[in-house]
């Protein structure tokens, strides 16, 4: 356990040295009232990160089977997992997006939490129920029973290449983040994610589940304490509330009630309807989801979980749109303490980590900037340990390929893992390739499979009519739909007038399974008609 938790400092002790050099030099040069980052700070950090990888080692000690494992045996704590979901599914999307989209865009956003009752009904009542019926490892088990074998790997690939989108984009803003804090350029960016999904993957690939619920519940307590120092900074700095608008601030878009168009950016119908979809259809079809219900002992304990889950969500929601309606106030009273070129329109998403590194006091900064390293280790651990468990039940044991001992089986488990983490450092080099800021890019990516996942649930456990051409009919059908609404701006042209894409982001979710579930629908009852009409012999 001493040799891994001095495993990370080792790997700072040789890589920062260069970056803080170079972050030096750019910051003084952009921005001569500013220090940056002490090593102060990045011993904080290394501190925190050397702490995960010890926990992980330690868990592994106590794991002898596959199921502890991914499923932490079935009896771990419904807060924790709570917690963990929260941490998992938002992370540095919230920490990132959430602080910008208010300052930059305008807090229409948080109307999305007037749905959280709505979904809480439909997956604790309707949803949960039906899956903690059966015991399963892999979610995507229970669509081979109903479907069989072919949606089953459908569900299972999807769900893969969704998860590794998913993680390099978020390891990819994080690193993006911490250049700007450094004041260092993109070429940086690279060495910047070998070192964090490095951590990540190393206490994942040993501790498994119980490893990750642990170090998310760390992880998002540093997540929230981290904004509330900025908020509690920014409020002193500013000698008091009067960062709060009045009225609706000339730095914010038009955000109506009811689109008037397809192609406005945000509104309140839109942001409703998307977080409602993406809600259930994340709880019901991503295996980093039912993998944690899982591991809770029965429907009412994953229904505490969910509860507990949706109850962190609008608390830190909540809170990270006051760090950016602050951050907004703060640089528009002080506009000589941003650096030239940067405004407050334009480089939304760079106000909050700019303020993190070059305005909180010395080892404050240290703090934030490991919830930022936390946000995005919480993302990657789940994904990784949910991929993982895919892919040797769904794969590996479903077609023979088991180690002959349980304690091979998890040794396979954990070289797998690291195997996914490599993968998702690599992936997100491409990241940056995608348009729109952190609050579009993501929509147009995790929407793109999160809800045809899910349709193949629906369809499984819900439509006793459906069969699997039909299924997989609408699959494709629902999946193309989400990537022309996320790209319909490269694919058919911008708005001549406001520059946005014909149809915003936010449909892409609401668009994706009213196709999916109408074709499927249609082709399962075609299928089912005809095989009725076949005389019998």
């Amino acid at each position: 356990m001493k040799s891994a938790s001095l495993l990370l400092p080792a790997v700072l002790y040789l890589f920062l040295p260069t970056v803080c050099a170079a972050a030096t030099e750019t910051s003084e040069s952009v921005a001569t009232n500013s220090r940056g980052l002490t090593p102060i700070d990045w011993a904080i950090v290394a501190v925190y990160a050397a702490s995960t990888i010890g926990l992980g080692l330690y868990y592994s000690r106590k794991q002898e089977s596959t199921e502890e494992y991914f499923v932490g045996s079935g009896h771990m704590n419904p807060l924790l997992i709570g917690v963990s979901l929260f941490a998992t599914l938002l992370s540095t999307i919230s920490y990132l997006s959430f602080p910008g989209e208010a300052l930059g865009k305008g807090p229409i956003y948080l109307t999305q939490l007037i749905a959280f009752p709505f979904i809480f009904y439909v997956v604790g009542y309707v949803l949960l129920p039906v899956y903690m019926r059966q015991r399963v490892t892999s979610a995507y088990e229970l669509l081979e029973e109903n479907l069989g074998l072919s949606v089953r790997l459908l569900g299972a690939g999807l769900f893969v290449i969704l998860r590794l989108v998913w993680m390099s984009l978020l390891v990819y803003l994080t690193a993006d983040a911490i250049r700007v804090m450094l004041g260092i350029g993109p070429e940086w960016i690279p060495l910047i994610v070998l070192v964090t999904g490095f951590v990540a993957v190393i206490y994942t690939s040993l501790g498994g589940l119980q490893a990750v619920v642990i170090t998310d519940a760390m992880q998002c307590t540093l997540l929230y304490g981290g904004a509330l120092l900025v908020l509690g900074t920014v409020t002193w700095n500013y000698g008091g509330f009067g960062w709060f608008p009045t009225g609706w601030h000339a730095n914010w878009d038009t955000q109506p009630i009811i689109p008037a168009d397809p192609s406005t950016r945000v509104s309140m119908l839109g942001s409703i309807l998307s977080v409602t979809f993406w809600y259930i259809a994340t709880s019901g079809g991503d295996q980093t989801s039912v993998q944690r219900f899982m591991a809770t002992t029965d429907a009412k304990a994953a229904r505490r979980a969910f509860a507990t889950q949706l109850t962190v969500a609008v608390i830190v929601l909540v809170t990270l749109g006051l760090v950016g309606v602050a951050l907004l106030g703060y640089f528009e009273a002080n506009p000589d303490q941003l650096p030239a070129g940067m405004t407050l329109k334009e480089n939304a998403d760079d106000i909050f980590p700019r303020y993190i590194a070059y305005h909180l006091p010395v080892g404050v900064s240290g703090l934030v900037v490991a919830a930022m390293f936390a946000a995005a280790m919480s993302s990657i651990d789940s994904g990784v340990n949910s991929i993982t468990a895919v892919v040797m039940t769904d794969l590996l044991d479903r077609f023979g390929r088991k180690p002959d001992t349980e304690k091979k089986h998890v040794l396979w488990a954990r070289c797998l893992a690291f195997g996914i983490g490599a993968a998702v450092v690599i992936g997100s080099s491409f990241m940056d390739r995608i348009p729109g800021n952190i609050t579009a890019i993501t929509n147009k990516t995790a929407n793109l499979l999160t809800t045809p996942i899910f349709c193949l649930f629906f369809f499984a456990l819900f439509v006793p009519f459906a069969k699997p051409a039909g299924v997989w009919v609408g699959a494709i059908c629902g999946t193309t739909t989400a990537v022309l609404i996320a790209f319909s701006g490269p694919i058919f042209g911008v708005h001549p007038e406001t520059g946005l894409d014909p149809i915003s982001f936010q449909w892409i979710a609401p668009g994706a399974v009213l196709v999916n579930v109408t074709t499927g629908s249609i082709v399962s009852l075609l299928l089912s008609s005809r095989s009725n009409d076949e005389p019998t012999v």
